[in-house]
């Protein structure tokens, strides 16, 4: 099962989200995500966070469609991303899709990016999306497929990336190991419309991204 979490960073073509709401079975409102999804027409199945981000017009709408909130104080020892993300592990969601988790605040941006790598090591998949960029840690395999106009970048999360095995990319890598810090994984280019990337030991971030 996939759930959809909505947060409140950069969403503008709202388009290129569609086909995550067909996959989730659960939309988990982030805050001042509930401005967005007014916009896509969606009511989330619950709203969580401290509240301090979404509007009184906003917060009204979910209230009046009975939406389940749940407000959490301002100083606390998480993100309300996380809670969320909690949320969806506690509810036995092993896919998680997070859109509007990329804005202009890089400090939140890398938290959650960090919280793909909290997800991995708890055996749930999380891709971390926007309209230029896909981003998925691996630490066995995964097969990507062509878009046009999308490079591949591989990037460790850990020290080393050991066994680095690819198919399908123009710059092959065959059982080889790059070190955190490395660009040597920054803008591949598809060969096929499918390629495939397997690591043997370590986290390497797969990320999809174009201009």
């Amino acid at each position: 099962m996939t759930a959809l979490i909505v947060c409140s960073g950069s969403i503008k073509d709202y388009s290129h989200y569609e086909k995550y709401f067909k996959w989730a079975k659960a939309v988990i409102c982030v805050d001042g995500g509930a401005k967005y999804l007014r916009k896509f027409g969606i009511v989330p199945d619950v709203l969580i966070g401290d509240l301090d981000s979404i509007s009184d017009e906003d917060l009204d709408y979910l209230v009046s469609m009975n939406v389940k909130i749940m407000k959490y104080p301002i100083q606390k020892d998480m993100t309300d991303t996380e809670i969320a993300v909690d949320y969806a592990v506690d509810n036995g969601f092993k896919e998680i899709v997070i859109i509007g988790g990329i804005g202009t605040r890089l400090d939140h941006t890398l938290a959650n990016i960090l919280l793909a790598k909290k997800l991995l090591d708890k055996g749930v998949k999380c891709t971390l999306v926007d309209e230029n960029n896909e981003l998925i840690l691996i630490n066995d395999r995964i097969k990507i497929e062509k878009e046009k106009n999308v490079k591949v970048t591989l990037l460790p999360l850990t020290d080393v990336v050991e066994g680095i095995t690819t198919k399908g990319l123009y710059y092959q890598l065959n059982c080889e190991d790059i070190v955190m810090g490395s660009s040597r994984g920054v803008s591949n280019e598809f060969l096929d419309d499918v390629a495939e990337i397997s690591v043997k030991k370590g986290i390497l971030a797969v990320i999809k991204s174009k201009d």
